[in-house]
């Protein structure tokens, strides 16, 4: 007898107390995403259970943070509907449907009217970007980090990244050690000014926060027709953590003047214009939640994150490129040597940084 296999999607269709058909949507990495042919819209996202692995935790979290968020953008007179992300649960109040086949599925309210960016055209779309994850962070700030799941544990730190790239070198299971030698010495000249954050946080020196931790340009969503940032999405890596671990990685993406993978050096530096233009509107939105150490570690955020996404490059490369996905033979090594150009540049900016932080305290 011929067996029949289930559609997961028809069972997906089912389980939500929606009639919709789908169509594939965006150009993400992580989760498949969807587009429900409704009205209104939806989006409908098949969750990535081989690097989530706990679909429950992941989906309280976000729960959790959005509810919280929707509260307090109500209570200022704003959407909550188009400001932040709405869960929709299914029929049987679940936050996500788990399949036969083991898949599982969330849905959000789509939020129409609005443009995702890759990279920021001006400084003024920089900062738009900026300002949205300042008020993230502001209306997030009573919020208990420690009740949220930590769904990659030790994301950002950055002692346990170095630590990974150390056994690396001496590991050097893919026989590239001697070939790295000479950026590996050059990285590890940043290691104590990068380990610093971490120790900080773990020492109470600077507080623990909620954290979105992965704050490119195009996990903001921007007004159609204002250009203006509204909306923080792709939830799925916020964990507890330090602010200055988002403000950082904002700045590594988009105050470089060259995509992360640029070979030419020679168009790789840190634009501090762009820096300035993010300071400034991040700092606009966070206005008095900040702390004084915080403040004074803004500059450094930058310097670090830089490290750490470069160093898990080379880390990548001398294993044998396991984690990153490439294109060619070399090109983690490529981007560890551009991250390399944009820490060193970064370094030499310190204290011109630091004068421009101090313009907008």
């Amino acid at each position: 007898m011929m067996e029949y296999k289930v559609n997961p999607m028809d069972e997906v269709m089912n389980a939500f107390e929606i009639e919709f058909t789908v169509d594939p949507y965006g150009d993400g990495h992580i989760n498949d995403t969807y587009i429900a042919d409704s009205r209104p819209k939806y989006i409908l996202q098949r969750i990535n259970t081989s690097i989530f692995t706990n679909p429950q935790k992941l989906m309280e979290n976000i729960e959790g943070v959005t509810k919280h968020l929707g509260k307090i953008i109500k209570e200022n007179g704003g959407n909550p509907d188009r400001e932040t992300l709405t869960v929709i649960k299914t029929k049987d109040g679940k936050l996500f449907y788990k399949a036969s086949d083991g898949s599982c599925y969330r849905m959000y309210k789509f939020i129409d009217h609005t443009i995702s960016l890759n990279l920021p055209e001006n400084p003024h779309q920089f900062e738009s970007s900026a300002k949205a994850f300042g008020r993230f962070q502001n209306m997030l700030a009573d919020f208990d980090a420690n009740s949220l799941y930590e769904t990659i544990p030790d994301f950002h730190n950055t002692p346990k990244r170095t630590d990974a790239l150390k056994k690396a070198m001496a590991d050097n299971v893919a026989g590239r050690k001697d070939e790295v030698q000479d950026i590996y010495n050059k990285y590890l000249e940043y290691e104590n000014d990068c380990a610093t954050i971490t120790l900080d946080l773990e020492s109470g020196a600077i507080p623990k926060r909620v954290t979105h931790n992965d704050t490119k340009l195009n996990n903001v969503l921007f007004d159609a027709t204002t250009k203006e940032g509204i909306c923080v999405i792709d939830l799925d890596t916020v964990m507890p953590g330090s602010l200055l671990f988002d403000y950082g990685d904002s700045l590594r993406f988009g105050a470089s003047t060259a995509a992360e993978d640029e070979a030419d050096l020679d168009k790789v530096w840190f634009d501090l214009e762009y820096f300035e233009s993010y300071t400034r509107g991040f700092l606009s939105e966070l206005k008095d939640k900040i702390t004084a150490r915080e403040v004074e570690l803004l500059p450094v955020s930058a310097l670090t994150m830089t490290y750490e996404c470069g160093i898990r490059f080379l880390t990548d490369y001398l294993n044998g490129d396991t984690y990153f996905k490439i294109h060619y033979p070399d090109q983690n090594l490529v981007r560890a040597k551009n991250h390399l150009k944009l820490c060193q540049d970064i370094a030499s900016k310190l204290e011109e940084m630091k004068k421009i932080v101090a313009k907008y305290v």
